[in-house]
């Protein structure tokens, strides 16, 4: 996006003011359309206080996308994202895609949206802000005050390796990490930790894959090189499921590869209280891609509850990362604090004796918190732009 390398996107000096910001907005399936809606409309009622243009392109991906136009992840769809400045996915799956041959599995065009778009580096903030730590899964003395950032490596490992498929009534996956793909990411984890608290804990299971014993030794290596400034360390990935459970706020930047990433991340939501409370960054050197770390839920789909928290969230890091625009940012995330803080929650994050909010009430009481206005929609333009 705009010539920025990731690292200079994490870099304050790195600035840079668009007079129009053009996001490819990628509803999916499930709930997916309904919370990008309304992550749509904070996004434009942020960037419209910096007097900055906004540009919604609108396309299909997933199941949504398979029966329209017979592909998870249609050509047209694709161009549009490596066009824009970035992609904003609400979510994929549906249950009919179960038994679906693999090229037309929802999950199959997303691994391909990441690929193509060089979505090499996955930012998970999971932050327990005070009024969700009576939501929590934990006990509030263990959860509260826990702020990590869980780094998951997005373009390898056992999602991407060859040789891989079935035969003889076997099937077989490849984990596969060279060098260089552990040596950015463990860039990214000492760049990041230097902007926070300093620490980095990289889990891997070294005890037993050689691929992990690789990743342990060049994360060192680069430790040593670049980050003398920054405490490290390592840990088991079975401990590092314990860990945050029982001492959350151990953690600062979390790095590893990318299926225990994914498996930490969402256990993580219990941390908060719901996975529907987490957004995600996709970072790398293509076109950058923003997405709530919950699924499509399709068994909530159209009833206007599901919680839209996490699409926010993933706006905000849009704002941080992309564009450069923090103060932006903060307001959102504050507005989303105060809106928790007066009680407004979705059903899956209600305390008892707390009345549900909608998905749109929980929006509109994000948006009033914001600057005292509820925002009109953008408006939809010939082509499936807004």
């Amino acid at each position: 996006m705009g010539g920025l390398s990731t690292g200079d996107r994490l870099s304050p000096g790195a600035a840079r003011q668009p007079a129009e910001l053009r996001v490819a907005v990628l509803g999916g399936d499930g709930v997916g359309p309904e919370v990008t809606a309304t992550a749509m409309q904070v996004l434009a009622a942020a960037v419209g206080d910096e007097g900055v243009g906004l540009r919604l392109d609108d396309r299909p991906v997933g199941w949504t996308a398979v029966l329209e136009e017979g592909s998870p992840l249609p050509d047209q769809t694709l161009r549009a994202c490596i066009d824009a400045d970035a992609v904003f996915l609400g979510a994929v799956g549906h249950p009919d895609a179960h038994g679906q041959p693999r090229e037309l599995l929802p999950e199959t065009g997303l691994l391909a949206l990441r690929k193509a778009l060089d979505c090499w580096a996955n930012l998970r903030p999971v932050r327990v802000p005070p009024p969700l730590v009576g939501a929590s899964a934990l006990r509030a003395e263990r959860v509260r005050g826990t702020d990590v950032m869980i780094l998951r490596e997005l373009g390898g490992g056992l999602y991407y390796g060859e040789p891989r498929g079935e035969a003889d009534g076997r099937a077989f996956n490849t984990m596969v990490y060279g060098e260089d793909e552990v040596r950015r990411m463990a860039a990214l984890a000492l760049a990041l930790a230097r902007g926070r608290r300093k620490r980095v804990t990289s889990v891997d299971k070294a005890n037993v894959l050689e691929v992990s014993r690789l990743w342990r030794r060049v994360v060192d290596r680069t430790a040593a090189e670049e980050g003398e400034d920054i405490e490290v360390d390592h840990m088991l990935v079975d401990r590092a499921a314990m860990e945050l459970v029982l001492n959350p706020t151990r953690f600062d930047v979390l790095l590893t590869e990318n299926l225990f990433g994914d498996i930490l991340s969402d256990q993580a939501g219990a941390l908060v209280g719901s996975l529907g409370a987490l957004g995600s960054a996709s970072l790398g050197e293509g076109t950058d891609l923003y997405e709530p770390v919950h699924g499509s839920a399709p068994d909530i789909a159209g009833k206007g509850i599901a919680n839209p928290l996490g699409a926010i969230d993933s706006v905000a890091l849009m704002l941080r990362h992309t564009f450069q625009m923090d103060v932006a940012a903060d307001r959102v995330e504050a507005a989303c604090t105060a809106a928790l803080a007066d009680g407004v929650r979705t059903v899956d994050l209600a305390e008892p004796g707390q009345e549900p909010a909608s998905t749109t009430e929980f929006m509109d009481a994000v948006l009033e918190r914001m600057d005292g206005n509820v925002r009109e929609p953008a408006e939809a333009m010939p082509g499936g732009v807004r």
